[in-house]
């Protein structure tokens, strides 16, 4: 009974332990954006940085607000998440597809392996001249932008993951006599899907990082497009706000991604 009690006692000590590196883990993740806000509010109020150039982030809080109460800035950021949305996943659902059959097939990957490696290189920016002789100024040109600035990281993550599937589940499903449907639904989407889903994260990454860029070279709406406006224009606390919306946008997709993979995946 005593020994029962001290089993209990320990497993108690053991559970607060990780209860208060949790808590630590958790105050640190908030204290160093915090504390980085702060240092620079007050290099900012104090002119020790150039409030011209660097304004207080309050300052830039502040111009958020007034931004969002003319109804304008939302109509920027609607655009901007429609092209990202759209242009993501017209990148990740064939690049998921493609994926999974270079994995499994290895005629298949060798056939793309090459136009892959020699076209992930190119920026897609670089692409973009052409991406606008085929399809235009339009908004499906900016998507399709989106699409392969995504295709490429998510396209190689998803074969690396086919790939590192242990033989032992390919056996298994030929000796019970699984049809191809059922080894691609079965063992190849979600063995996978670990190493596919970090393909995702990057994508999602890269897709922000383009749509910035793309919608400052030919758009006339969109975050990128307040950033680049009002650069030119010098009105720097409106840039810093497209600036912290990129920031908080690639942030929340990426709490929203994690939170997937958990939900897909739990054994990760």
């Amino acid at each position: 009974m005593e020994e029962l009690s001290k089993a209990v006692e320990v497993e108690q000590e053991d559970l607060r332990r990780r209860q208060r590196n949790n808590r630590i883990k958790q105050l640190l993740t908030i204290s160093s954006p915090v504390l980085m806000l702060l240092i620079w509010e007050l290099l900012s109020r104090t002119a020790v940085i150039d409030p011209r150039f660097f304004p207080a982030p309050t300052l830039i809080i502040e111009t958020l607000f007034s931004m969002g109460a003319s109804g304008e800035l939302f109509e920027h950021v609607k655009v901007s998440l429609i092209r990202i949305l759209s242009g993501f996943l017209l990148g990740v659902i064939p690049a998921i597809t493609l994926g999974l059959i270079m994995g499994m097939y290895s005629s298949i990957r060798h056939f793309f392996s090459p136009l892959i490696m020699a076209l992930m290189p190119i920026p897609t920016l670089a692409m973009l001249p052409i991406i606008l002789i085929i399809f235009g100024i339009g908004e499906f040109s900016k998507m399709v932008t989106i699409a392969l600035s995504v295709f490429f990281p998510v396209v190689i993550n998803t074969v690396a993951g086919v790939m590192s599937i242990d033989k032992v589940y390919a056996d298994v499903a030929k000796n019970y006599g699984a049809n191809p449907k059922d080894f691609f639904m079965k063992i190849a989407l979600p063995g996978a899907m670990p190493v596919m889903m970090e393909g995702i994260q990057m994508g999602q990454a890269i897709a922000l990082l383009t749509i910035v860029a793309a919608e400052m070279i030919g758009a006339r709406s969109g975050i990128g497009y307040v950033i680049w406006m009002n650069y030119k224009a010098f009105l720097i606390p409106e840039m810093f706000v497209g600036l912290l919306l990129i920031s908080f946008f690639g942030y929340l997709f990426s709490l929203l991604l994690r939170g997937l993979q958990s939900k897909l995946i739990p054994w990760k």
